[in-house]
């Protein structure tokens, strides 16, 4: 991803972003295996920070508005990192491949959503609705 001009990333869409971010991840985790097979593990550290580093700023990028998904990603991510802190404690590469097809299940289905165009934006409607909610009060029974 060394092709990457700050041009080019200011013309993607958030969604763009996040698939750069998984394929970011993806090569970090993919180098840190081979450096932990290579006993390079200095190398091995610095991919692993990497990693961690790209799985924080997913975190930060979630939208809490959009729904339970956002919740339920925040948790992966977490537990992706908290499982990539081990591995570079433990220099241990089976960890690391966990991570790595996580990140993979979870790159094929946002870029598959990104091919069928499916909008993680809530709609109009819904954002009306949301705001009318906001204003109800429910009487206890």
């Amino acid at each position: 991803m060394d092709f990457l001009t700050e041009e080019w990333i200011y013309q993607k869409n958030s969604q763009q972003l996040t698939a750069l971010l998984y394929e970011g991840l993806m090569e970090c985790l993919e180098e840190a295996i081979k450096s932990i097979e290579q006993k390079d593990h200095w190398k091995a550290n610095k991919q692993l920070q990497k990693g961690n580093d790209i799985l924080r700023r997913l975190g930060a990028g979630l939208r809490y508005d959009v729904g339970i998904i956002a919740h339920q990603l925040d948790a992966l991510y977490n537990y992706m990192a908290d499982r990539l802190i081990e591995a570079n404690m433990k220099k241990d590469a089976s960890i690391v491949r966990e991570v790595l097809q996580l990140t993979t299940t979870i790159a094929t289905a946002w870029n598959e959503a990104l091919k069928k165009g499916i909008s993680t934006a809530p709609s109009a409607h819904r954002q009306k609705a949301a705001a009318y909610e906001q204003f109800i009060t429910y009487e206890k029974q």
